[in-house]
C-alpha cells in the first residue's frame, strides 16, 4: 500500500500581552477559514485561567478553528492552538509541543520560547507576529525568526493598546512590516501564499 506525504502546513505564531484579546479578535476575525497555515498563539494570562474558555471568546468571531491543544497534537491548516495556561507552546515536527519548564522573563507560556522554537523547525518559513504588549517578550524570538531568514511583522506601536511590545521587537531586530492592526491579516495571508508557493 502507497504512502503519500502530506506537507506540514505553514505555520505563523503571534504573540500578545497587554490588550491582546481585543487585537487578536480583530487578526483572527479577518483571516480565511480556509488559510493555509496553522496559526500558534502566546498570550500573556493568568496561569488559573480556565481552559478553553479564551478560544471560545476567539471562535465566535472567526472563520477558523480555535483551540487549546494537547501535547503533541498535529498542525492543521485552518486552525489556531492556543497555549493553555501555564504551559509554554512549541512547534516541534508536524505538531505542538506543551511545556512546563520554567517561567522565561517571568511569563509561561512565552512568546519567546514560541517563537525561538518555529525559528529551529520553520527556518526562514517561519512567520511571527508582534501584537500589543506591556513588556519585552517576543523580541528576542522574532530575533531568532529574523537570523533564521524568516518573516517578523509588528502591530504599529502608535496604535497598541500598550507599544511596549512592539517598541522591543522593532529595537532589537529589523523587522518585515509595522503595520495597523486592520492590516495584520492581509499580510499574514500573502507571506503563507508566499511560502506554500515555496
Amino acid at each position: 500500500m502507497t504512502e503519500f506525504h502530506h506537507p506540514e502546513p505553514a505555520v505563523v505564531c503571534i504573540g500578545a500581552s497587554w490588550g491582546g484579546v481585543e487585537a487578536l479578535k480583530q487578526v483572527l476575525s479577518d483571516l480565511p477559514g480556509d488559510l493555509a497555515a496553522a496559526i500558534c498563539i502566546v498570550l500573556h494570562r493568568a496561569e488559573d485561567d480556565e481552559r478553553e474558555r479564551l478560544a471560545q471568546v476567539l471562535r465566535r468571531n472567526s472563520d477558523l478553528k480555535v483551540c487549546e491543544p494537547d501535547d503533541k497534537q498535529p498542525l492543521h491548516a485552518g486552525t489556531a492552538y492556543i497555549a493553555p495556561s501555564g504551559y509554554h507552546l512549541l512547534v516541534d515536527d508536524g505538531h505542538v509541543s506543551l511545556s512546563a519548564d520554567d517561567r522565561v522573563r517571568w511569563a509561561r507560556p512565552s512568546i519567546d520560547v514560541l517563537f525561538e522554537s518555529v525559528a529551529v523547525s520553520r527556518g526562514d518559513e517561519a512567520i511571527v507576529v508582534v501584537l500589543t504588549g506591556a513588556n519585552d517578550d517576543g523580541a528576542r524570538g522574532a530575533r531568532a525568526v529574523h537570523d533564521a531568514g524568516g518573516t517578523v511583522l509588528v502591530q504599529d506601536p502608535d496604535e497598541a493598546e500598550r507599544r511596549e511590545m512592539p517598541d522591543a521587537t522593532i529595537a532589537m531586530t529589523e523587522v518585515d512590516a509595522v503595520l495597523p492592526l486592520d492590516e495584520l491579516a492581509q499580510a499574514i495571508v500573502r507571506h503563507v501564499t508566499g511560502v506554500v508557493a515555496g
